[in-house]
This record gives C-alpha cells, sequence and structure tokens, in this order.
C-alpha cells in the first residue's frame, strides 16, 4: 500500500496500536501527525520512529482545549487531512458498584467525547474522499466482567460511526472500525496478570495475543483504495475471539 503524498492523523500515537499504525503509515510513505498527552512520551515515540514524515502534537483530546488545540495545529499547517484515525482510549476496570464518578467520567471523555469533538472539529479540513478509522474493541457486544464502562464507551463510539457513514457520505467520506481483541500492548500488559493474559489468549482460536502491528495492517488497509467500497464496516482483529467473560 502506498501512501505518499497524504495526510495522516492519529489521536493516541505515542504507543501501542497508534505508534505502530504511525510507523506503517510512515513506511508506506504518508506525513503522519500523532497526537498525546505527554511531550516526553511523543518525543521518545518520534525519536524510536525517526522520520521527518512524523510530526507530533501534544493534545488532550479528551477535553475541548485539547482538540482545539489540535485543530489549531492542522489548520495552520494548510494540509487537508486524507486519513484520521480516531484511536486514543483509556480502561479502567472495576464491577459496577465500584466505579467511581471520577473513572466513570474519565473514561467518557476519552473514548467518546474526545472521538466525537474530534471529528466535529476536523470535519472541515477532510478533503473529499477521506478515510476515517474508529478503534473500538470486541467488548462493545461482550459482557465482559469488570468492564461495563469501558464496554458502554465503546459501544457509543460505534453508534457514533454508524452515524457518520450517513452523514459524511455527500463528501465520499468513509468511516470504519476497527474492533482489536486482546492486544500485547503497554495499556494491556499493564493492567492484565500473566494469568489473564494466558486466559485471553485461550479464547481465541489462534491460541495466543494478537500484536499492535496486526491492527495497524487493518487499519492500513481500510485506509487505502483497495478498501473503496468498504464503508460502515467492523472489522474484529481478534484472531477468532470467543466471547468472554473475566472473573
Amino acid at each position: 500500500m502506498n501512501f505518499t503524498g497524504k495526510n495522516v492523523i492519529i489521536t493516541g500515537g505515542s504507543q501501542g496500536i497508534g505508534f505502530a499504525t504511525a510507523q506503517a503509515f510512515i513506511k508506506a510513505g504518508a506525513q503522519v501527525l500523532i497526537t498525546g498527552r505527554n511531550a516526553g512520551g511523543l518525543k521518545k515515540a518520534a525519536d524510536k520512529i525517526g522520520s521527518p514524515n512524523l510530526q507530533t502534537a501534544v493534545a488532550d483530546t479528551s477535553n475541548l482545549d485539547g482538540i482545539a488545540a489540535l485543530e489549531k495545529a492542522v489548520a495552520d499547517s494548510g494540509k487537508t487531512v486524507d486519513v484520521l484515525y480516531l484511536n486514543a482510549a483509556i480502561a479502567v476496570f472495576a464491577p459496577i458498584e465500584h466505579v467511581s464518578e471520577s473513572d466513570f467520567d474519565a473514561q467518557f471523555n476519552t473514548n467518546v467525547k474526545g472521538p466525537f469533538f474530534t471529528l466535529q472539529k476536523l470535519i472541515p479540513h477532510l478533503a473529499t474522499g477521506a478515510s476515517v478509522i474508529m478503534t473500538s474493541s470486541g467488548v462493545a457486544t461482550a459482557a465482559s466482567f469488570a468492564g461495563s464502562v469501558y464496554s458502554a464507551t465503546k459501544a457509543a463510539l460505534n453508534k457514533i460511526a454508524d452515524v457518520a457513514v450517513n452523514e459524511l457520505a455527500e463528501r465520499k467520506i468513509r468511516v470504519n472500525v476497527v474492533s482489536p481483541g486482546p492486544i500485547q500492548t503497554p495499556g494491556l500488559l499493564s493492567v492484565a496478570t500473566a494469568e489473564v493474559q494466558a486466559y485471553l489468549a485461550s479464547k481465541s482460536a489462534l491460541q495466543r495475543l494478537g500484536n499492535a502491528e496486526e491492527v495497524a495492517n487493518t487499519v492500513l488497509f481500510l485506509a487505502s483504495d483497495g478498501a473503496a467500497y468498504i464503508n460502515g464496516a467492523d472489522i474484529a482483529v481478534d484472531g477468532g475471539s470467543i466471547q468472554y467473560m473475566l472473573k
């Protein structure tokens, strides 16, 4: 896949799936802007990728000020956006009876409010025929123990994508979703013990966890001309996962 001359924005691009996707787009010739909350994390990512085609922007897209900073960076560049990958997300797992208001708000602000208003503010900057891709999760339709809020945010994101498909169709902008299963990212590894990782792997038909590069490859395909007639899809990248419930 060749993305030479294409401009790509990835929210939450300093590590994990976002970082792997940035690397893949850079290798395919794209100009890529990644966002993150932490300047140090973004610098580390930029140093690792080591390409003049990568730019970074400190932007906390869980709030409108952060989104405004991103919009300003895009407007100041004078470039239209060919690919918008809304990937930034957080997860806090707790049974319903133990969920705090702050954890509830943080997840909805990052996982729902952030993608919604980032899309809203960047719509004027999207090229005709652009591709919008959102990172959801298999838990949007599963009933995983201790995942009520996180699952709800991803279900909400899926519905936003469904509506955006129709609202942006006049400009030939495609909107698709990728729904990873358990992926070996810093986020998962920080909260899942070795026992939990083994359990999650056992629930995949392939009997392993996925890796971020496998999700990135799917994102690049959805953004490519090879997926020109794919619109409104939710692509599972989960190794054939069985619906699971952690206890």
